[in-house]
Parts: C-alpha cells; sequence; structure tokens
C-alpha cells in the first residue's frame, strides 16, 4: 500500500496534526507525514495513537522525520483537542522585549493603548520569543486585570517569557492588588535583564 504524502516541514503545531487529521477523515487509509523537528514527530505520533491507529516513525535525516498511518482496527478514540499539540516556540536568551508606557506611539492615547495590547498578543507569533518582557513605568498596566494582553502574556509566561513588571511603578500607580500575570521585579533585576540581553526591543 502506497501511503498518501502530507508533507508538513515548516509549519508550526499544531499544523502537522491537523493537516494528518484532514487526511484520515477525507479517506486516506495510509499516510506518511513529513516534519521537520522532534516535537511535531511525537505530537503527530501520539495524535496517530490516540485515534487507534498504527504509528511507525523513523527519522529520514538532515532534520526530517517521517511519520507512517495506517488506519485499523479502531479502539474508542480519545477526544481530539488540537492545543493539547502545541509545541513550543523557540526562545532567544539574547532577546527581550521593553515596554516604558501604556501607549504604543504618540496621538490619540485611546489608540495607543489598543496598538500596544495588540502588540504584545502578537508577540507569540513571531519567532524566536523573547527570553523576558519588562515592564516599567504606565508599561505595567498591561499585567493588571484592565488589560487586553493578560491571555498573551499568561501564554507566553507558559512558554518560559519571564515577565518583570517594575514594582516601584505598580506602587505607584496603586496597581499591585491588580497584578494578574508575571512577577514583581526591582530596578536592579531589571537593569541586570537589559545588560545582559543583547538585543532589546521595543514598541516606542
Amino acid at each position: 500500500m502506497n501511503p498518501e504524502f502530507v508533507d508538513c516541514t515548516g509549519l508550526p503545531c499544531p499544523q502537522p496534526v491537523l493537516r494528518a487529521k484532514e487526511a484520515l477523515e477525507a479517506g486516506a487509509s495510509c499516510i506518511e507525514v513529513v516534519v521537520d523537528n522532534e516535537a511535531s514527530q511525537n505530537n503527530v505520533a501520539r495524535f496517530g495513537r490516540s485515534q487507534g491507529h498504527d504509528v511507525r516513525c523513523h527519522h529520514q535525516g538532515e532534520g526530517r522525520y517521517a511519520i507512517t498511518i495506517t488506519t485499523g482496527k479502531k479502539h474508542t478514540a480519545e477526544p481530539f483537542d488540537a492545543d493539547a499539540y502545541q509545541c513550543p516556540l523557540p526562545s532567544s536568551p539574547k532577546m527581550i522585549y521593553v515596554i516604558s508606557s501604556d501607549a504604543m506611539g504618540r496621538g490619540s492615547d485611546q489608540l495607543g493603548w489598543a496598538l500596544l495590547q495588540t502588540f504584545v498578543q502578537t508577540i507569540k507569533e513571531v519567532q524566536p520569543l523573547p527570553s523576558a518582557i519588562v515592564l516599567y513605568n504606565s508599561g505595567v498596566k498591561l499585567v493588571t486585570s484592565e488589560s487586553g494582553a493578560l491571555e498573551a502574556l499568561r501564554q507566553l509566561q507558559e512558554r518560559g517569557v519571564e515577565i518583570l513588571a517594575c514594582g516601584t511603578c505598580l506602587d505607584f500607580y496603586q496597581l499591585k492588588a491588580a497584578l494578574r500575570v508575571g512577577q514583581i521585579s526591582n530596578m536592579h533585576e531589571i537593569m541586570r535583564t537589559m545588560v545582559e540581553a543583547e538585543k532589546i526591543i521595543s514598541p516606542f
């Protein structure tokens, strides 16, 4: 039986799993999924086994992995959850984001606040991830209960990005009780993080 080829090289998780799922649901009885990292290989293999299929993996060399999934006698398939097949994104220990205001750009403060929240929400989509996000002055408002970027910051934190919020700034704006993500930091830690970084990105 010749397997149906599913090329998933270059695709971030969970796309390889979704492509494999689509091919099987379209009627393919045997597929060969090719990916370019071990995390994706493990996810595709785990998905195949969770659905009761026969799964075989082999390393093709040069960073390519092939997973052959053959349908057969199914046991009860596990419910599918795409979020369970997310891969951790790589981070750069030499790059940090510094956010020192609650508005991105000049002009309307309301627009600037909306743009800044969107900016933070987009960080997780850009590789590599930073090792840390440093917030001071009114930038600390992003980690409080009034921020629309909290979920994005939580996801970044779960993927290993440090979220450092200036404690003096939280005190000044009376926001310590509203802190919802990240850790309270101090000037020494903020300065050390900035000095050790080789690249600092700021939206201002």
